[in-house]
């Protein structure tokens, strides 16, 4: 649960229209001129888009403080075939499935190149808003693509049952082990992974159903995780997102302006040319660090606002540092109060998880909240599937959750239980599916 920010911009990787179109639909041309106040009081809900700072340099725009119309939340359209695969600088998504496969007994190289094939199809259908295939449910027929996403990634098991050993990154090496994990194996790593994004929770379910058809008698599914996000047009203006425990999570991130954002996040054109320790399938890819991470909710909701505010190291209202200022003011980490002591205290989770308190690491976090009902004793089990993107998890996620393993003010309050990190390639070009330079290589 780094301090840094989700991607919450609408971008180009968007189009606005119905699916198939670059522009407005007529019906949004005729809404242009509506007012603010008037579509504030159309069905108790705006048509706002939601931004942050978060998304990738080449597909983040500024956020619109226009209003939209209410049907351009299921018009939005994200592009299948791109340079990075859709879902890491895709804006943050209304609802998510994370889902790991394991391939089945005896299949091997050909039958995943077979899946992967089949997926990516399915993928580029559906994100265009059209039928899965000949065997459509109808869940989703009446909406539009949504800002519908597909990602696809392979788990360390994946190249030993395919026969790919040569191809494994070194970057895929199990992570360590961390004094905070209660992990369940049987919801961790896999062979195979997909995450699925959308504003809608139908168009979202709609493909994760697709998908977990598509997978036949190739891969069995391992685990499977269901999120939530803050819809878009839920607040009355853009924000950054707030998590379960009630905090404005994501204030730093790497942003597209930086001038090693990419270096930092995606793997290069040319691994070997640029001197980067990556297969060359591995381009314009990058690697998914998932945990779920359980928030103990009734433990945090005994303490404080002043508490909560120190352990995290930020105002709840608003997220701006307790050392003064706006969300995106510099965090003064030297400031003293009257009687000397620190402003920021030197366990908060917002100090701890600093880039330049940790060498310089940096990740963009990309997660879903989730609620999976209540135990015997009523107390719920909810929290955050933590999703991190970076173009090594070594240096990204590991030092930055290491410092949080010797003295996170955070740390009583959460438990990890479950985990895997996945290599996720770049996107498919015309006519290739997601890995085929891995699998056909």
């Amino acid at each position: 649960m780094a301090d840094q920010s989700n991607p919450e911009t609408r971008s180009p990787e968007v189009n606005r229209g119905m699916p198939g179109g670059s522009g407005p639909s007529d019906a949004q041309n005729d809404h242009e001129g509506i007012s603010r106040r008037r579509l504030l009081g159309t069905a108790g809900a705006t048509g706002l888009v939601l931004g942050a700072a978060g998304a990738a340099a080449g597909y983040a725009s500024a956020p619109s403080s226009a209003a939209t119309p209410l049907a351009s939340v299921g018009s939005e359209q994200v592009k299948f075939h791109v340079k990075h695969q859709p879902g890491i600088t895709t804006p943050m998504q209304a609802r998510g499935h994370l889902v790991a496969f394991d391939l089945a007994a005896g299949a091997g190289r050909k039958e995943a190149a077979a899946l992967l094939r089949r997926w990516s199809d399915t993928a580029r259908r559906l994100m265009a808003g059209e039928p899965a295939g000949t065997r459509d449910t109808d869940v989703a027929r009446d909406a539009g693509p949504s800002s519908l996403t597909v990602t696809f990634g392979f788990g360390h098991s994946f190249f030993g049952r395919t026969g790919l050993e040569e191809q494994r990154p070194v970057a895929l090496d199990p992570l360590p082990d961390f004094s905070s994990d209660h992990l369940d194996k049987n919801r961790s790593n896999g062979d195979l992974w997909v995450q699925i994004g959308a504003d809608d929770a139908l168009v979202a379910f709609h493909a994760l159903r697709a998908i977990q058809k598509d997978a036949g008698s190739a891969a069995r599914v391992r685990w499977q995780m269901n999120g939530f996000n803050r819809s878009p047009g839920a607040t009355a203006h853009p924000m950054t997102a707030r998590n379960l425990m009630g905090q404005v999570d994501g204030t730093r991130n790497p942003k597209p302006a930086d001038a090693d954002f990419d270096q930092r996040i995606f793997i290069p054109d040319n691994p070997a040319k640029d001197g980067t320790n990556a297969p060359a399938w591995m381009a314009n890819g990058s690697y998914a660090v998932v945990r779920r991470i359980r928030m103990l909710l009734d433990d945090w909701e005994k303490l404080s606002l002043k508490a909560q505010e120190d352990v995290i190291g930020r105002r709840k209202s608003d997220g701006a540092p307790l050392s003064g200022g706006t969300e995106t003011t510099e965090m003064d980490l030297e400031k003293t109060d009257g009687s000397g002591k620190l402003v920021v205290p030197i366990n908060a989770h917002a100090r701890i998880t600093r880039p330049d308190q940790n060498g310089g690491a940096a990740m963009v976090r990309r997660p879903f909240s989730y609620h999976d009902g209540f135990d015997a004793d009523g107390v719920p089990d909810a929290g955050l599937l933590f999703i991190c993107w970076q173009a090594d998890p070594l240096r990204g996620f590991v030092p930055v959750q290491r410092k949080l393993d010797r003295g996170d003010a955070l740390s009583p309050f959460i438990r990890h239980e479950a985990s895997g990190l996945f290599a996720v390639p770049g996107g498919a070009a015309e006519g290739e599916y997601v890995g085929q330079r891995l699998l056909e290589g």
